[in-house]
């Protein structure tokens, strides 16, 4: 049985972001997913990382996990007009 987990986008990187990702390949982990663009109550006024920054940083972070959107958006999306 392969098993996966979803780990949130509310971390930063150098405070725990990349620990989370590197802990669910030591546990063995098939795959490990984050959110593009929802939130939950609970994370209203916190950070909430884009997702594919995340991947990417995941990426570098571990060697056998394999990696995913869990929901993507697919809106274009203009960095100027933020």
């Amino acid at each position: 049985m392969r098993l996966s987990t979803v780990i949130l986008p509310i971390d930063r990187w150098h405070e725990g972001g990349r620990d989370k990702w590197r802990r669910a390949e030591e546990l063995g982990f098939h795959a490990a997913y984050t959110y593009d663009h929802l939130s939950w109550r609970t994370f209203r006024d916190g950070l909430w990382f884009g997702a594919v920054p995340t991947l990417t940083a995941a990426a570098a972070a571990t060697e056998r996990l394999r990696l995913g959107t869990l929901v993507t958006s697919v809106k274009p999306f203009s960095p100027i007009a933020a």
